[in-house]
C-alpha cells in the first residue's frame, strides 16, 4: 500500500473534509479526492460517505484509520526527527489552555524530560478547546488538555481533574460590600462591583452566576484580559471582581491579596480532559506522558 495514499487517507479521516485535508497537506482538493478514490479501488471498499458538509468514514474506513494511524504517526515522527539525529529523545507535542498548561501540566511533564533512556523532548503550544482539538485531530499535537470532551471515535478523552471556581476581589471591595450585605445571600450587591474577565461574553462570571445564583450578571465586563493570570493581577490591584480557578488564586488568597466574596455550598466545577488520537497510546512517549499526568492530577485536586 502506498504510504502517500495512506497519509492522505488519515488526514481526511482526522479532518472530516477533503477541503480541510487538502489545506493541511498542501494539495489541491481534486488531488486529495483522486488519492482517496485510488485507495478505495485498491481495497475494493468505500472508505468515506460523502455528505453535504464533509465526509463520514465507513466502518472499514474507521477500522483502517485506527489500525494505521499510530504507525503512520511514528513513521512521520522518525522522518521529521531525522535518522542521523544524535539525540535519542522522542518529542512530545502538548497543547492546552495557557494557564493550566503552564501552572500544572508543564511542571509535571518536565520531570520526564532528559536523557535517561525513557525521557522525551517537550514542545508546548497554547490555544482554546476548539483550536487544540483541531490541531490534535490534524496530527499537530500528540496530547491535548481541554475542557471540552470531543465527539466521535477519532479522539479519546480521559477525565484529568476538576477545577473549583472562586468568586473573589481585593479586600477593599469586600469591605465596601460589608459583612451584613446581601453578598452572603445572593448576587444583588455584587452587581455593583466592576467585573474582570477573559472575554466580552463573560464566560467564567456567567457560568458562576448561573450555577450559584440562577441568574445572569447585571453588568458588562470592565476589564477584559485574555489570560487568567492577568485577570488575577487586575483583581489584586483592585480593578473589581473575578471568577478564577482555585489552583491559580490559592496563593493570593492565602496572602490576603484577594478574598472570597461568596462561599456556595457546592462550588462550580469545570472538568479538564486529557485527549489523544485513538490508538496513539501505543506510542511509548505518549503513553508515559498520559500516565504521568493522570498520576500527577491526583495530587492537584
Amino acid at each position: 500500500m502506498d504510504l502517500a495514499l495512506l497519509r492522505t487517507f488519515i488526514t481526511v479521516h482526522r479532518a472530516g473534509s477533503f477541503t480541510r485535508a487538502a489545506a493541511l497537506l498542501g494539495l489541491s482538493q481534486p488531488a486529495v479526492t483522486s488519492q482517496i478514490r485510488t485507495l478505495e479501488r485498491q481495497l475494493g471498499r468505500p472508505l468515506f460517505l460523502r455528505q453535504a458538509r464533509g465526509v463520514t468514514p465507513t466502518t472499514i474506513g474507521d477500522e483502517l484509520a485506527h489500525k494505521a494511524a499510530p504507525h503512520l504517526d511514528a513513521l512521520v515522527e522518525i522522518t521529521e526527527a531525522g535518522l542521523d539525529d544524535e539525540s535519542s529523545l522522542r518529542t512530545l507535542h502538548l497543547a492546552g489552555p495557557p494557564e493550566f498548561t503552564a501552572e500544572r501540566a508543564l511542571p509535571a511533564l518536565t520531570e520526564l524530560t532528559g536523557e535517561d533512556g525513557q525521557g522525551f523532548a517537550l514542545r508546548a503550544s497554547f490555544g482554546n478547546a476548539e483550536e487544540t482539538l483541531e490541531g490534535l485531530a490534524a496530527g499537530h499535537h500528540d496530547l491535548a488538555i481541554c475542557t471540552a470532551r470531543p465527539r466521535g471515535a477519532l479522539l479519546t478523552a480521559t477525565p484529568l481533574c476538576d477545577e473549583e471556581h472562586v468568586l473573589l476581589a481585593a479586600p477593599r471591595w469586600a469591605e465596601k460590600i460589608g459583612p451584613g450585605s446581601p453578598r452572603h445571600k445572593g448576587a444583588p450587591a455584587l452587581d455593583e462591583v466592576p467585573v474582570i474577565e477573559v472575554h466580552e461574553s463573560l464566560p467564567f462570571v456567567s457560568r458562576y452566576w448561573a450555577s450559584v445564583f440562577d441568574s445572569r450578571p447585571a453588568v458588562p465586563g470592565t476589564v477584559i484580559v485574555p489570560d487568567l493570570r492577568a485577570a488575577l493581577a487586575c483583581a489584586i490591584a483592585g480593578a473589581g471582581l473575578a471568577v478564577l480557578p482555585r489552583y491559580l488564586c490559592a496563593p493570593a488568597l492565602d496572602r490576603g491579596e484577594v478574598v472570597s466574596l461568596h462561599e456556595p455550598a457546592v462550588p462550580p466545577l469545570r472538568t479538564y480532559f486529557l485527549v489523544v488520537r485513538t490508538g496513539t497510546l501505543a506510542m511509548p512517549h505518549v503513553a508515559r506522558a498520559h500516565e504521568w499526568l493522570l498520576h500527577s492530577a491526583s495530587e492537584w485536586c
